[in-house]
């Protein structure tokens, strides 16, 4: 696939990162022109892919997570990434309602919720540990190619 823009970020699974990872990869999506309740959807859904690595894939200490950003004319290929402990039963873990964390009161909607707010949502268990979620998000509005320039350095 022919991407037009890509982007990487990578930060510690500390939890105050989540909201500068939505607002990187929402503001990232911008130059493809997407609508408002579009632009939502994604910080939403990489708000709960993000939360997923902070609280379930490194229990004892901080580790990376890393975010992949591919945009074509009019769609967004998202992926997450850590190398934690990873998922035993990624079908499980896609189940409303299911978590791992009880304790913790947490609802075991995050796979539900991306799921709902993005087009397609792959989740995949990484040899040796870890987990990456791969989303996408068709938008509307399209690239407008008449106002990006691309320069060389």
């Amino acid at each position: 696939m022919k991407y037009i823009n890509e982007m990487t970020l990578r930060f510690k699974s500390y939890s105050a990162n989540e909201s500068f990872a939505r607002s990187a990869v929402a503001a990232f999506c911008v130059q493809i022109n997407p609508t408002l309740d579009e632009v939502i959807d994604i910080k939403t859904a990489v708000s709960e892919a993000v939360t997923n690595c902070v609280v379930h894939a490194y229990p004892t200490h901080a580790g990376m997570v890393e975010i992949w950003v591919g945009l074509t004319e009019d769609t967004a290929y998202i992926t997450v990434s850590d190398s934690g402990i990873g998922i035993s039963n990624p079908a499980r873990a896609r189940e409303p309602f299911f978590t791992t964390k009880p304790e913790q009161e947490r609802s075991g909607m995050g796979f539900t919720v991306i799921e709902s707010f993005m087009d397609s949502l792959e989740l995949l268990k990484t040899t040796g540990g870890g987990t990456t979620v791969k989303m996408s998000k068709k938008l509307g509005g399209g690239l407008n190619c008449q106002s990006m320039t691309i320069q060389s350095a």
